[in-house]
């Protein structure tokens, strides 16, 4: 029998805050994060603007300036969001077994900003002047690798790495170690500081971005006819995973309970989604499935929803397949419209914004939904929070190559 797996504490870094009830205010209020970016010059780029993280000092989460040198900005991202998350929870890793407690951190491009600065520092001054730390700052691995070693975990550790599904194939993957008794406590989530010359760029190459520069806060706007891309965010979503006895025990502040995850893969294309969504519908049966529920329990999906012309619609056709007829009584939001795409850090971000949904019952709203594509007519809570008794909620998050993932969410 699998053990259950609850969720104690909770950390974010995001356009919209870097504390957890901020974010959600925030959220629930129809408050926008996007703006023009401010970190670099991108006056000549087709796309200007992002979710940037611009008050950011991982010097507040306890990380020393030297150390903090030697981290790449993704990795900050996710050292700070665990520290937010622990601090949370309430518990003292002294009193526990470090073997076992892990982490799953990921992140769908890791140290892309490492990379950008130390080719630039190669090309013109050569290779002696290349950072020795530029491989430690830039590999995926390194925000769970650092996370372990400043709380001392010793159980299990990986990185994810499933482009914009990461966050969410993280928090399932460490759900599942706790589930088969290979760890009590786990750390998870995803982190995403690709805001960057080399990642933007990438992104303007491939026509993805919208590039409505004149209006940067209405540029993120799931389903609506009028999108023309999806918005570039950063940050990083963390949460603390513990089996729910343990948990019970100690007497910790219980969020909710992950009670289902499902995966799967499109195989058609590199990063364009299966055009019915038959990908996406299948890791949403099977995270029911996990869960041993009816498509008919859920009562909200915190959807992908990432603002370009293919995916939304494939996501609409998707939930379509997976609930039938319910699917128009279903609430479903995108948080993505009021922060942008956080690409590997999405889906720990929207995990922490769906346990919130399940605990206060108020279901956050898409702002920018103005002029509804016909082919997304399902209920996308245009505008205003919507008051609503919430036990069973839904996470979706998908990403390039092909990869799906669904949390389920649960009341406790």
């Amino acid at each position: 029998m699998k053990r259950r797996v609850v969720i104690t504490g909770m950390g974010v870094v995001t356009p919209l805050g870097e504390v957890v009830d901020e974010l959600w205010e925030n959220i629930c209020a129809g408050k926008n994060g996007i703006t023009t970016i401010t970190r670099w010059d991108a006056s000549k780029y087709p796309s200007r603007f992002g979710g940037e993280c611009a008050k950011f000092d991982v010097t507040r989460y306890g990380v020393d300036v030297r150390e903090a040198k030697r981290l790449d900005r993704f990795g900050q991202f996710g050292v700070a969001a665990s520290v937010t998350a622990m601090r949370d929870s309430g518990l003292d890793i002294s009193k526990e077994d470090p073997y076992r407690c892990g982490v799953v951190i990921g992140s769908g491009i890791g140290g892309i900003e490492t990379l950008e600065e130390q080719n630039k520092i190669l090309v013109a001054r050569g290779v002696g002047r290349v950072s020795p730390f530029t491989v430690p700052r830039l590999m995926v691995n390194a925000a769970s690798g650092n996370v372990s070693i400043i709380f001392g975990l010793k159980g299990p550790n990986t990185a994810v790495a499933t482009a914009c599904a990461t966050g969410s194939n993280a928090i399932g993957d460490a759900g599942r170690f706790i589930q088969h008794d290979m760890a009590d406590i786990m750390i998870a989530g995803g982190s995403e500081a690709a805001l960057c010359e080399l990642g933007v760029g990438s992104f303007c190459a491939a026509r993805a971005l919208s590039t409505r520069n004149d209006d940067p806060a209405h540029a993120s706007r799931p389903w609506d006819k009028d999108r023309d891309g999806f918005v570039m965010g950063e940050g990083a979503g963390v949460v603390v995973l513990e089996e729910y006895e343990h948990a019970r025990r100690r007497g910790a502040k219980i969020y909710a309970e992950l009670v289902g995850y499902g995966m799967s893969a499109d195989a058609t294309h590199i990063t364009a989604p299966d055009e019915n969504g038959a990908g996406a519908a299948k890791a949403m049966q099977l995270a029911l499935r996990d869960a041993g529920l009816n498509p008919q329990d859920v009562q909200y999906i915190n959807a992908h929803g990432t603002s370009t012309p293919l995916g939304d619609i494939a996501e609409t056709k998707a939930v379509k397949t997976t609930f039938g007829d319910y699917a128009y009584k279903l609430p479903i939001s995108s948080t993505k419209s009021h922060i942008g795409h956080l690409l590997g850090a999405s889906g720990g971000v929207e995990a922490v914004i769906t346990a919130m949904t399940v605990n206060r019952n108020l279901v956050p709203p898409t702002i920018n939904l103005e002029n509804p594509d016909p082919e997304c007519d399902l209920d996308y809570v245009p505008h205003k929070a919507r008051d609503k008794k919430v036990d069973i909620a839904m996470s979706n998050s998908f990403g390039f190559g092909g990869h799906n993932a669904s949390l389920v969410i649960r009341k406790i």
